[in-house]
């Protein structure tokens, strides 16, 4: 599989949609050559509007321009989207159901020389609590172009979670991006588990899935793209059919996919279920690859778990 950039996607598609639409603007903390809504500012400057070091303002500032009429894109990395703009994004632009789309770039270790200050772990966890928001994170290129254009189609909040890194293209220009449908990617003949995976592990999850396959071990993998509102309807027709669940995420096993997996399914269809993730830690700066390494985020890692679960189904 070829590998794109996840914010280079992101910056074209920007784009593609100032192209199209003139209702969209863009605003930007300061970072807009690495989220790459420069491409967009170059090209329409009226309507580009970097707000410098200052994520609150420009929170408010989109919340001003949707009452106006405006569709607004806000741009930077996603730890300060979280942390910094959280206030008038929960109690400005959720509480009034506002047209702002979130745009959280470099999320999980994906910025991974800066470290611990700049690493976004907790981001789904926080967005996905608040009324009004729709969540969705995205694992390729492909993806995340059609899920640009479906947050703009939305009329409310929605929170894009997008990687820094260079990711492999799993999807064609064929594929049927819906929000709030997961993608049943492989379907496992007589599948012993179901890998529920979002964001760039889904890529891990494959892998996972075809080395599992060498061992006589089939397994289905589902990309769970949206966070929220999540795929219930998947989830619990992958835990009859299977009876064991891993989730794989790049966010901290409390409150991101493993929880919201795990809402549906100990009141749905209990089964078995073990997450991979990042555990109850601050994280290094480092290499990424290395840094995935350290801290479990690997296709041997989500095997592992795989083979774990399976036992404890049968041991319940």
């Amino acid at each position: 599989m070829a590998n794109k950039a996840i914010r280079d996607a992101f910056g074209e598609v920007l784009l593609k949609l100032g192209d199209e639409r003139e209702d969209i603007v863009a605003l930007d903390a300061d970072v807009a050559n690495s989220t790459k809504s420069i491409l967009f500012g170059e090209k329409y400057p009226e309507r580009f509007y970097d707000v410098g070091i200052s994520e609150a303002n420009m929170a408010g500032m989109a919340a001003g321009m949707a009452i106006m009429g405006k569709i607004p894109f806000i741009n930077t990395f996603a730890v300060f989207m979280m942390l910094r703009a959280a206030d008038p994004i929960r109690s400005l632009i959720a509480y009034q159901n506002l047209n702002v789309k979130i745009c959280g770039t470099y999320a999980g270790l994906s910025d991974s020389y800066d470290g611990a200050s700049h690493h976004a772990n907790k981001d789904m966890a926080f967005f996905r609590t608040i009324p009004n928001m729709t969540v969705i994170s995205v694992c390729d290129a492909v993806e995340t172009e059609k899920a640009v254009r479906a947050a703009a189609e939305i009329n409310g909040p929605v929170y894009l979670r997008l990687s820094r890194a260079s990711l492999p293209v799993i999807f064609d220009e064929n594929y049927k991006f819906q929000v709030g449908k997961g993608i049943l990617i492989k379907e496992g003949k007589d599948a012993a588990a179901a890998i529920i995976a979002t964001g760039m592990m889904v890529h891990k999850a494959i892998k996972a899935a075809e080395e599992l396959e060498k061992e006589g071990i089939s397994v289905r993998v589902v990309d769970l793209h949206t966070i929220k509102p999540i795929d219930r309807e998947l989830l619990i027709e992958c835990a009859q059919t299977t009876g064991a669940i891993v989730t794989a995420e790049e966010h901290s096993i409390y409150g991101g996919l493993f929880g919201a997996v795990s809402e549906v399914l100990s009141a749905e269809c209990p089964v078995p279920i073990l997450p991979v993730g990042l555990e109850d830690t601050f994280t290094e700066s480092g290499d990424y690859e290395e840094l995935l390494e350290k801290y479990g985020l690997t296709a041997e890692n989500i095997a592992d778990k795989v083979k774990k679960v399976i036992l404890k189904k049968y041991e319940e």
